[in-house]
């Protein structure tokens, strides 16, 4: 059978306590974005997008997808996986085009939005032209070493690695002081974070 371009979904939301009733929404969706939900989970292994196509079943961050499955004709899905980005450890760290930033090492991450990072208190923006905390992080990822990981479906983008010596860790601990948001400030400043996990834009 070839691929069809939408797939009628029900869609629901995948509560937490297990018994919550939800209400389910029907809807056509384009198979490129139920494929793209795959991926997160699965990569471009074709046989596991088949595999998944064909049971009717997928549960992504709090949605759970569910269709009639069938037995996708493999030359196509070949095809469609082609048409998505992929892995490519060559490609540089782009700073300008970092949209996520995770601090790990600690006892748990930190997830800092470029949007939080460079937003600063309303007196500090006002008063003082000093650097945002996303600015210094920015700064230090690009003098430093980062390393390609992978590219996340989920995110959209690639994602890269950078070990923080202990004074670049210390520098963005004393840059946390320009954070809007305190519980954010917070986190920073107890974690023992050691790397960072960037996220870039195409």
């Amino acid at each position: 059978m070839s691929l069809p371009a939408t797939i009628r979904v029900k869609l629901s939301s995948e509560a937490a306590e297990g018994i919550s009733i939800t209400r389910v929404v029907v809807q056509d969706m384009p198979l490129r974005d139920l494929v793209e939900h795959m991926l997160g989970i699965t990569g471009k292994n074709e046989a596991r997008v088949r595999e998944l196509l064909l049971r009717g079943t997928l549960v992504s961050g709090a949605s759970r997808f569910r269709w009639t499955g069938w037995d996708a004709e493999l030359d196509g899905l070949r095809e469609l996986l082609a048409t998505y980005p992929g892995d490519d450890p060559a490609r540089p760290f782009g700073a300008e085009r970092c949209v996520r930033a995770v601090l790990r090492g600690g006892r748990q991450a930190i997830h800092i939005p470029r949007e939080a990072g460079a937003r600063k208190p309303p007196l500090l923006g006002k008063w003082l032209r000093k650097a945002s905390f996303w600015d210094v992080l920015m700064d230090l990822a690009a003098a430093g070493e980062v390393q390609y990981l992978h590219y996340s479906y989920k995110d959209r983008a690639d994602c890269y690695r950078f070990d923080m010596p202990l004074a670049a860790a210390e520098k963005l601990r004393a840059a946390s002081e320009a954070l809007k948001y305190s519980s954010l400030r917070e986190q920073i400043q107890s974690a023992g974070f050691v790397w960072a996990e960037l996220y870039v834009e195409r």
